[in-house]
């Protein structure tokens, strides 16, 4: 029993490793037995799971009516989004076709996003009783709520401007979603500085403010506070935690390219802080 928790003493929780299920595996057998062992490792695997996917990675079929209502979430809204200024142009369909190629969304989820991406953009739409679903089969399960609104803000920008109307509706949609106009803003400024880097140049010392605006924090900031924050945005975009909390895996795309842009802004202010 002894080198059993010698063996768990020396797994660190960063490492990533099933923790709880060698804890479960060795207090089972401490105290039933070789029967405990498995009963250990059910329960073990079990609270592994939630901590690493969150409560949806727990029960597969809530996950999937999570990635279910994600999908016809952001789709709804994004006709609506289209439609703030008061008509859908040409040029917004074609972004949400290019979208889809981009993300590489299966034919049945392309159709049915084509769908509610129309059904939003009629006029006098309702997007309220959408956005309760959404909160109630996703709004207690980490990062969900912060991703819906990334990708919306990240849409809205996709035509290089955001209309005063796209504007107005986004910060509804977040309030709806429990953000205050300060976390909105937050949260806005966050995006808009995290697509200044890929392959892009500049003037250093703007895009050193990018990149501290990028990941939420300032100059003033110390070095450990920014390296906080850093870990904490990768967390929240790793592709493996997103589908286990019930993100569509063809929404996966949009992330990574986030993450990507957040690892370059970091990467900055390494080379100028020397972290």
């Amino acid at each position: 029993m002894g080198g059993v928790f010698c063996i768990i003493n020396c797994i660190t929780l960063d490492e990533g490793v099933a923790v709880f299920k060698l804890i479960g595996m060795g207090l089972g057998y401490y105290f039933f037995g070789w029967w405990g062992v498995l009963l250990g490792l059910i329960l073990g695997s079990f609270i592994d799971r939630v901590r690493a996917f969150g409560s949806g990675g727990a029960n597969p079929l809530r996950n999937a009516m999570r990635q279910t209502v994600f999908l016809e979430t952001i789709f709804v809204v994004m006709g609506k989004l289209a439609k703030a200024d008061g008509r859908v142009s040409e040029e917004e369909i074609a972004h949400v076709e290019q979208l889809m190629q981009k993300l590489g969304m299966t034919e049945a989820h392309r159709i049915r996003a084509i769908a509610l991406f129309k059904q939003g953009a009629v006029a006098d739409f309702d997007i309220e009783p959408s956005l309760k679903k959404f909160m109630l089969i996703c709004g207690h399960t980490s990062n969900l709520k912060d991703m819906l609104v990334v990708y919306l803000i990240v849409m809205a920008l996709a035509d290089g401007h955001l209309h005063p109307a796209e504007e107005a509706l986004l910060v509804q949609i977040a309030g709806h979603l429990g953000y205050g106009p300060v976390a909105f803003k937050h949260l806005m400024d966050m995006v808009l500085n995290q697509s200044h880097f890929a392959g892009k140049g500049g003037d250093s010392a703007t895009m050193l403010e990018d990149a501290y605006k990028a990941l939420g924090v300032t100059k003033e900031n110390s070095d450990a506070e920014i390296k906080r924050a850093y870990r904490k945005l990768m967390s929240q975009y790793h592709p493996d935690k997103l589908i286990g909390q019930g993100l569509p895996e063809d929404m996966i795309a949009m992330a990574t390219e986030q993450a990507k842009e957040i690892q370059l802004a970091y990467d900055l202010l390494k080379q100028s802080r020397h972290l």
